[in-house]
């Protein structure tokens, strides 16, 4: 056996004797050769007891060793810093402390034990300088030292840890475990406790275990203990400051709030991804969603938590996520719908239109008996400028429901009404998604304008993406392809407009329910300028009716001679030029009033655009009705026979593909009966005729002139021309029937317009005609024509 395979044994002299209260106490000789093993973290220091675990593989010789050659005591020293793998002798510090260890355990490949602390030492030299390191040691002498000086430290210290316990009552056991085995008139034991009950760090409390001196130490300790306190004092700060935030229904929020509340004390901010999450997890719980939406979003928000800030899927994530907890999930605006209410804010917003407001209030009608206005589409059509807008609008505030506009006219993309997929940069839901978003509720009423001017692409078909949205049986479950999710759309009041049916397709059109706005006569143009369109422009300039002042029969001649368009717009810009020039006059003149008159009415808006009709009328000569995109229209035909060489027709006015049918129709029925009519068999075997539909430059098409085209032809043919103010309108056949034809309403209001005061429809027509407001018919004599004979007979007094 080698000197180094020798065991080295400590001397330990144990024995009893009495204390002064006659109890056996142990009396411990120090050894002065211990086994050492390095620890990190904190010094450990005499009387403190606390347990320590170290490498199995690495210390269970040392530890084995010290336990049955030194009797359970160890030497501890502490190591700021282990630089590498091993630990060498240089590594260690001077002085270390000795202790106790008791209950020695294994737990899962380290070693467990109880450290008491017993007393400092110093090393004199490395007996071992390997594991098991072993070193001969030295203890402190005590030294003198002015005992009224201790005994002040030590009351300060036992003070300072009085009030540190009141600001912290974790320290009590601690504190409980000393005194069960020290007095508190022990100054040394005393410093070394309060060090170790402090979190100071392992190299403060190094020094304090390397100072000989107990007053020194004492007066580095008191230090700490100072700085504990503070620290107690801002950490019961924060706790307070965290108590008044919190209620009693959150209390399971304290430690999230108690964190926030210290990191502000400290000037620190939460990362952006915690706030967003924290953001969107508030405004989501405000939310009432389904369950497939509750889904996605604990999905989409758990894959936020652990994407980089700085990575592109987090932008798109979280924009997303942005989307999902603005959108109004479960949020309905409550319905205020009241017959009474309907009918008082459609009465003071639009004059006129009564058939529109009797089939607007019917809808509210039904709403309220099923408690529910959604599943019904409605579609306005009319000429611009008859009020389709401002309808839709009046609706709203009839409902109480919040009102979102956009218009269709141009749209090429059916992802703008059905989204773009997240795939894309710069993706968008569509547009229904972005009005529910600003609405801020599932149910407002939504109008979609211009739905005939849609257009179409090779990116897609909006018109048929609007199958879906405007479907009642389909739109509960609508799939926007950003948000990728079922939306409800079955509570929300869609409202359509169009100048024209014949661009929007078939099956969109079988989805709403169609209500005509056909145009305003002079009387209502006049009562919609009166109360609405001149107070709102005088309003807009800040005037008022005191300062310019319009008389009736100015308006009258306005609509008259310069807006005799089916809606209302020009006259509202006309209005608007009259009080612009006015407001001119008054800067110049220093005028305080103003009288519009229609001797000043030239001077505002020059001579008159329309004047007043005469009606076209002589040989050949027939006034028709036709209906345009603007509304109804007067259509003289003219009929002429040029020469007598060859027999046949020509047609001139831009006449579109069946209008040219209709006439040639008329001229074969016409020929085919010339007995009927009274004109020679030999007229048209040699004549050639003209026929003329004046204002050639604009493009005209349709059926209806076929019973005024062959008025005219009979006309011209027996000689005979219609000399009373009489129109016409309906689609003939080669056999003489005469076939119901469209607008009926816009026709006669043109009519009107002209002072036509006798009108031919055809028989067909009559259901139509029964429908119509009583001050549109009024004044005006109806003929109702089931044969062509019978138009033959009104017009030409049974010739």
């Amino acid at each position: 056996m080698t000197d180094d395979d020798k065991p080295i044994t400590p001397e330990i002299v144990e024995d009893e004797k009495e204390n002064k209260d006659g109890q056996l106490v142990q009396q411990i000789t120090k050894p002065d050769i211990l086994y050492l093993i390095p620890i990190t973290g904190r010094p450990h220091l005499p009387a403190q007891v606390q347990p320590l675990m170290v490498n199995k593989i690495r210390w269970e010789g040392t530890l084995s060793k010290a336990s049955k050659d030194s009797k359970n005591l160890l030497g501890l020293a502490y190591l700021s810093e282990v630089k590498g793998k091993y630990v060498y002798k240089e590594d260690f510090p001077k002085v270390g402390c000795v202790v106790r260890m008791m209950n020695i355990v294994d737990v899962q490949g380290n070693i467990q034990f109880i450290a008491q602390g017993l007393e400092r030492f110093r090393i004199k030299r490395f007996l071992s300088d390997k594991p098991p390191f072993v070193v001969q040691v030295e203890y402190f002498e005590k030294i003198n030292e002015n005992e009224d000086e201790l005994k002040a430290y030590a009351i300060a210290i036992i003070n300072a840890i009085k009030q540190l316990l009141s600001l912290n009552p974790l320290y009590s056991e601690e504190v409980r475990q000393y005194l069960g085995m020290f007095s508190p008139d022990q100054p040394s034991p005393l410093t070394d406790f309060a060090a170790g009950i402090t979190t100071a760090s392992g190299d403060d409390l190094q020094e304090v275990l390397e100072l000989v001196s107990v007053l020194g130490r004492m007066k580095k300790v008191m230090m700490l203990l100072q700085k504990e306190i503070e620290i107690a004092k801002l950490q019961t700060k924060i706790q307070k400051d965290v108590n008044t935030q919190v209620d009693e229904n959150k209390r399971r929020f304290f430690l999230m709030e108690q964190l926030k509340a210290i990191q502000k004390e400290l000037g620190l901010q939460k990362d952006d991804k915690t706030s967003d999450v924290d953001k969107f997890k508030e405004k989501f719980a405000k939310l009432s969603p389904p369950e497939h939406v509750v889904k996605r979003f604990d999905e989409e928000i758990e894959k936020l938590s652990v994407l980089e800030t700085g990575s592109s899927e987090y932008g798109v994530t979280r924009n997303y996520l942005d989307w999902i907890t603005t959108f109004p999930w479960g949020v309905f605006s409550e319905d205020n719908i009241n017959i009474e209410r309907a009918e008082k804010v459609l009465d003071r917003d639009h004059a006129g239109l009564s058939d529109v407001k009797e089939r607007i209030i019917e809808f509210f009608a039904a709403g309220i008996y099923k408690k529910d206005i959604a599943g019904s589409i409605i579609l306005f059509v009319g000429p611009p400028g008859v009020g389709k807008t401002s309808i839709g609008k009046s609706i709203a505030e009839a409902v109480g429901r919040k009102f979102y506009r956009f218009s269709l006219g141009g749209m090429r993309d059916e992802a703008e009404i059905k989204g773009h997929r997240r795939t894309y940069v710069g993706a968008l839901p569509g547009k229904l998604v972005q009005a529910l978003k600003d609405c801020k509720v599932a149910n407002p009423v939504i109008m979609l304008d211009e739905v005939d001017k849609i257009g179409m692409s090779y990116q897609g078909d909006p018109a048929s993406a609007l199958l879906e949205v405007l479907d009642p049986e389909q739109n509960s479950e609508f799939l926007d392809h950003y948000m990728d999710l079922r939306i409800d759309l079955s509570k929300v009041l869609f409202i359509c407009t169009a100048n024209q049916l014949d661009t929007i397709p078939r099956p969109l059109l079988d989805r709403m329910d169609r209500i005509n706005l056909s145009g305003y006569i002079t009387e209502e143009k006049m009562l919609i300028a009166r109360k609405h369109l001149w107070p709102k422009l005088l309003k807009r300039n800040n005037l008022t009716s005191k300062i310019i002042t319009i008389t009736d029969p100015t308006i009258r001649y306005i609509i008259e001679g310069h807006a005799r368009e089916a809606g209302v717009r020009s006259l509202e810009k006309l209005l608007n030029k009259i009080i612009r020039k006015s407001i001119v006059t008054i800067l110049k003149e220093k005028k305080e009033k103003i009288r519009i008159s229609i001797k000043v009415l030239e001077d505002l808006l020059g001579p008159p655009v329309f004047q007043h009709e005469k009606q076209m009328s002589g040989v050949g000569v027939v006034t028709g009705l036709a209906w345009t995109q603007l509304g109804g229209a007067t259509l003289p035909i003219e009929a002429v026979r040029v020469h007598d060489k060859t027999p046949g027709f020509k047609l001139t006015g831009k006449l579109g593909e069946v209008m040219q049918e209709s006439a040639a129709i008329a001229y074969s029925h016409v020929w085919a009966n010339l007995t009927s009519f009274k004109i020679s068999k030999k007229y048209f075997d040699n004549a050639f005729i003209h026929i003329h539909v004046p204002e050639g430059a604009t493009p005209k098409d349709g059926p209806s002139a076929g019973v005024t085209i062959a008025t005219a032809l009979v006309s011209l043919a027996t000689g005979k021309a219609i000399k009373r103010p009489l129109a016409m309108t309906g689609e003939i056949t080669l056999t003489g029937d005469v076939l119901p034809v469209g607008g009926i309403k816009e026709k006669i209001i043109a009519a009107r317009r002209s002072g036509i005061n006798e009108i031919i429809l055809p028989q067909g027509c009559m259901p139509e005609f029964k429908t119509l407001p009583e001050h549109i018919k009024e004044g005006i004599t109806f003929h109702f024509a089931k044969k062509y004979k019978d138009v033959f007979k009104i017009a030409f007094n049974g010739l």
